[in-house]
C-alpha cells in the first residue's frame, strides 16, 4: 500500500547540526527500517484507497461516540487523523524519538564532551541501524497511534495542544483479514479506541505536556558515565537471562534503570496503564450499540494477542511490549473498577490534573483510588 500522509512537518524536523542527529543517523534509521519493513497485503489502488476513506469516516464517527460515553468534551480538529502506510509510521516515530532524545545528546555532550568525529560517524551508523530494526519491527505491529510528539498545530492561546493521530492502514487491513472478521465492523472498533486517545489528550489540556515532562525525566536521568553503565549491565546479566527464558516479569529496558528512573516508569506506567486501559473500556462500551460483531472481534483480538510465535514472544518481552498487554488489561479492569463505585461522572474526577491520576499501585486498586480522590 502506498503512503496517505507522510508524517513528517518542517516545523518538526530539526537538522544534525544542533546536536540531536550526531549519536543516533536517524537518516540511515529511516532508510533501514524502510528497507526492511514488509509492505503489507496486497490491494489494487481502488481498494486501497476505499480502506483510507473508510478509515477516516469511522475516526470521524467515532469522536461523537467516544463524547458521549465518557462524558469528555474535546474541541474538534485539534490533533490532526493521518492514514498512513509503514514507511510513514517509520518516519513519523523517528522525528518523535530524535525529539525526545535530544535533552539526553544534550547532556552526553556536556558530561562527555564532543565525540572524536570518525569515532560519532561510526558510532551514528552503528545505533541508526539498530534504531531502524526495531522501528521495522514495530512498524508492522500497530494499528493505531496517538503521537504525542508531534507540534506542527501546537499554539498557545489558540486551544491546540499539539500531537497526531496516526491509522496504520495496513496493519489494519492484515489483522482483519487474519481474524476473518467484519471489515467494516472491525475498521470502527480500532478507531473507537485510538480516538479515545485522542480525545483525552485533546480534552485534557495539561495531559500532553505532563506525559512528555515525564519521558524528559526519564531520558535526561539516564546514566552516561561508562563505569556506572557497565555495574548496572553487570548486575543485570541474571536478570537477562531469566527474562529470555520467560521467568522473569521485566524487560530489557528495566535492566538499564537507575533508582530516579525507576520512580518516573512508575508513574509513566500508571497514566500508560489509565489511558489505554480507558480506551478499550471506550471501544468495548460503544461497541454493542454500534458494532454488531464487537463481541467475535474482541475474543478473536485477544486470542491474537496472546498467540505469538516464540521468537515474537522473545521480542516482544525483550522490548517490554508484553507490559503493555499487562496495562490494556490492569488499565480496563482499574476503569471499570472506578466506574463501577462512582459512576463515570466520578470516574471523570482523574482528569482533574496530575495529583488525581492513579499510582502504579492504585492501578491494581481502584477501590484505594476512589478512597483518596473521594473520601
Amino acid at each position: 500500500m502506498t503512503a496517505h500522509g507522510n508524517g513528517r512537518d518542517s516545523g518538526n524536523d530539526r537538522s544534525s547540526a544542533d546536536g540531536a542527529g550526531d549519536f543516533i543517523d536517524w537518516d540511515l534509521a529511516v532508510t533501514t527500517a524502510k528497507r526492511l519493513t514488509r509492505p503489507g497485503p496486497e490491494v489494487s489502488r481502488a481498494e486501497a484507497k476505499r480502506l483510507v476513506d473508510e478509515l477516516r469516516h469511522a475516526a470521524a464517527r467515532s469522536e461523537a461516540h467516544v463524547r458521549g460515553y465518557t462524558g469528555l468534551q474535546a474541541e474538534s480538529a485539534t490533533a490532526p487523523v493521518l492514514v498512513v502506510d509503514r514507511g510513514a509510521w517509520v518516519q513519523a516515530n523517528a522525528d518523535g524519538f530524535k525529539e525526545l532524545l535530544r535533552p539526553l545528546m544534550s547532556k552526553v555532550r556536556s558530561e562527555r564532551g564532543e565525540p572524536n568525529g570518525f569515532t560519532a560517524a561510526v558510532g551514528s551508523k552503528v545505533t541508526g541501524v539498530e534504531a531502524g530494526g526495531l522501528l521495522a519491527f514495530l512498524s508492522s505491529k500497530v494499528l493505531g497511534q496517538f503521537d504525542p510528539f508531534y507540534t506542527g498545530l501546537a499554539e498557545e492561546g489558540t486551544g491546540r495542544h499539539g500531537g497526531r493521530l496516526l491509522l496504520v492502514a495496513p496493519n489494519v487491513l492484515q489483522v482483519e483479514q487474519e481474524l476473518n472478521v467484519d471489515p467494516h465492523d472491525f475498521r470502527l472498533w480500532v478507531c473507537l479506541h485510538e480516538e479515545t486517545h485522542r480525545v483525552q489528550f485533546t480534552a485534557v489540556p495539561w495531559l500532553r505536556r505532563y506525559v512528555l515532562d515525564e519521558m524528559s525525566r526519564l531520558v535526561e536521568s539516564t546514566e552516561v558515565d561508562p563505569n556506572k553503565l557497565a555495574e548496572m549491565f553487570k548486575g543485570g546479566i541474571e536478570r537477562l537471562a531469566k527474562l529470555v527464558k520467560g521467568d522473569s516479569d521485566v524487560s530489557l529496558i528495566d535492566l538499564l534503570q537507575t533508582p530516579e528512573q525507576k520512580a518516573v516508569v512508575e508513574r509513566l506506567t500508571a497514566v500508560m496503564s489509565l489511558l489505554e486501559g480507558h480506551a478499550d473500556v471506550v471501544m468495548d462500551g460503544v461497541g454493542p450499540t454500534v458494532i454488531p460483531t464487537v463481541a467475535e472481534i474482541r475474543t478473536k483480538f485477544t486470542r491474537r494477542r496472546e498467540g505469538a510465535g516464540a521468537l515474537d514472544q522473545l521480542l516482544r518481552r525483550l522490548l517490554g511490549l508484553d507490559a503493555k498487554m499487562r496495562q490494556y488489561r490492569e488499565g480496563a479492569a482499574f476503569v471499570r473498577g472506578a466506574v463501577e463505585k462512582v459512576g463515570m461522572e466520578g470516574f471523570n474526577a482523574v482528569w482533574a490534573g496530575p495529583e488525581n491520576l492513579p499510582t502504579r499501585a492504585e492501578i491494581t486498586d481502584p477501590g484505594a483510588w476512589v478512597t483518596r480522590i473521594h473520601a
